[in-house]
């Protein structure tokens, strides 16, 4: 069957606004946008979600794209998939913080290892935190949930009627700030017995100064730590799925 110029363009159109928005959100989302997975894997996927959602998308606005109103539309698609995106980002964020804290309070900090997800080197207690995590997310299929996510954002927020760059940011920073609460929430427990072996040998190098605390202390010191990691294991695993839900669903009210 012939086409058209025009019905063409208007069919490229129509694939390629959802593949900005959703080729962003790949780039930042976790799992997806780690370091370790290829590029053209990424722009594959992103062709072959594009393609699915387009013929279900509400009409597209008919603009040129290298005119300037349509740089300015790219622009906007590509800043909400950042943004959501960003947003489970945060949520390992949250996960590094939590073993980066707890892991220089035992004593471990000196053990580095690099992080795939990010590409830069973190304590390995946070790289363990971090791989469960992702075994949690995927478990939960949060993968799937995150392109169900950018579907129903084109209902929530169709092409063309993107927010101001100033309430999108605003959402991200008020997010950012369970971050912090959620990476507080998950070392809580170990960090508690950790200070509390510190403040006894506090209490004995004042009674007995001629002990070595250094050689006693930090053997005691890790065994406590990972002894209460492993106790509050499974609190840990339904802290880190609440937290992907509340996560998942900021990512859409931000764009309420």
């Amino acid at each position: 069957m012939p086409m058209t110029d025009s019905e063409l363009l208007a069919l490229l159109q129509a694939w390629y606004w959802p593949f900005l928005r959703v080729s962003a959100l790949l780039l930042a989302a976790p799992i997806f946008g780690a370091g370790s997975v290829p590029v053209r894997a990424r722009v594959l996927l992103g062709v072959l979600v594009a393609a699915l959602l387009a013929p279900s998308l509400p009409a597209t606005p008919a603009v040129d794209v290298v005119s300037p109103a349509g740089i300015l539309l790219a622009a906007q698609q590509l800043l909400i998939g950042l943004a959501m995106g960003f947003v489970l980002q945060m949520a390992f964020a949250a996960i590094v913080i939590a073993g980066q804290s707890l892991a220089m309070t035992m004593g471990l900090g000196f053990a580095m290892s690099v992080d795939p997800q990010n590409g830069v080197q973190v304590p390995v207690l946070s790289q363990l935190y971090v791989i469960l995590a992702t075994l949690i997310f995927l478990a939960i299929d949060g993968h799937l949930v995150l392109i169900r996510l950018v579907a129903d954002s084109f209902a929530t927020l169709p092409v063309g009627a993107a927010p101001t760059g100033g309430e999108l940011a605003l959402g991200v920073v008020l997010w950012a700030g369970q971050m912090f609460a959620c990476a507080l929430l998950l070392a809580l427990p170990a960090l508690s017995a950790v200070l509390l072996v510190n403040i006894s040998f506090g209490v004995i190098t004042r009674a007995a100064p001629q002990l070595n605390i250094f050689a006693v202390g930090f053997p005691v010191t890790i065994t406590v730590g990972f002894a209460f990691i492993l106790l509050s294991m499974s609190s840990m695993v339904s802290v880190l799925q609440g937290f992907f839900d509340d996560s998942l669903a900021q990512a859409l009210q931000l764009l309420r």
